[in-house]
């Protein structure tokens, strides 16, 4: 049974997050764990230094967390219906990236998904306090970020975004193996650069990928630089019918060395279709 992790702030993007989840796995039998994490800070009320007070605040977001939680269950039992699909509600006190952590340990989660717009409707301050935090902690599990009103019908393409530069291990793309074969959709292979001639190892590396995916309808499309690499693939991914986005997170590592640019954050926060990021 597969194992996935969505957080919520009851916005209307963390509901989109889970609608996208059940609907990307309606023909997997899963578990899907909704997380509420709850903190003072989240309601920005750490003016307060008194353990009395603190302990007031925290007994109001446990009430109230617990109470959405619960409201949300009784939704899914009503109105969810699929008998592959178990869902659970975990509220838990402290800062959200501590609950994911521990919520991956404990419960061996394989793919955890989360909105990119939450209840203020700020997306910069709600992805900066949030998600991206969460992108940066989380480096061993492969996190979907779902913007906000993406509306989720059919998987047709998968998208791999690579420049070829580090070589691809065994069992690193399955997540994106996965949805292909889920939905038999093709992959199509996405190299963001100024210059297309590939180095020794980077034409390597691509043969090695090849092999990887060797039970995959593959394509491969070059994507000119243009601005920086976030830009070129956003562009790129308007005119395309994908529905997916997949990145190994060396591939952003390495474009922020060369050029400053934190991939991994523009992607998440400005992409339409869902990103997932694969731990490297």
């Amino acid at each position: 049974m597969k194992k996935i992790l969505v957080t919520t702030d009851f916005s209307e993007n963390s509901w989109n997050s889970i609608f996208t989840a059940l609907k990307v796995y309606a023909q997997t039998q899963c578990h899907f764990y909704i997380l509420h994490a709850y903190e003072p800070s989240a309601l920005n009320v750490m003016g307060s230094k008194t353990q009395q007070r603190l302990g007031v605040i925290y007994d109001s977001l446990k009430k109230y967390s617990e109470k959405e939680l619960e409201e949300m269950f009784s939704y899914f039992q009503i109105n969810h219906k699929n008998p592959l699909h178990e869902i659970s509600t975990i509220s838990k006190a402290g800062a959200l990236t501590d609950a994911v952590a521990n919520i991956i340990a404990k419960n061996d989660i394989d793919l955890l998904i989360m909105g990119t717009q939450g209840a203020t409707g700020a997306k910069e301050v709600f992805l900066g306090s949030n998600t991206v935090k969460v992108l940066k902690s989380i480096t061993h599990t492969p996190i979907l970020a779902v913007p906000a009103g993406f509306n989720f019908q059919r998987l047709k393409t998968v998208l791999f975004a690579t420049d070829f530069a580090e070589p691809f291990k065994k069992n690193e793309l399955e997540p994106l193996i996965e949805l292909a074969k889920l939905w038999q959709a093709g992959i199509e292979i996405v190299h963001v650069a100024v210059e297309f001639i590939l180095s020794d190892t980077q034409q390597m590396n691509k043969e090695k990928l090849i092999e990887r995916l060797k039970d995959i309808d593959l394509s491969f499309n070059n994507i000119p630089f243009e601005v920086n690499v976030s830009t070129s693939i956003n562009k790129y991914i308007a005119d395309d019918t994908a529905s997916i986005l997949g990145i190994i997170r060396h591939q952003h590592t390495f474009w922020e060395k060369v050029i400053g640019e934190a991939v991994v954050h523009k992607l998440a926060f400005h992409a339409n279709i869902p990103v997932l990021f694969l731990p490297q």
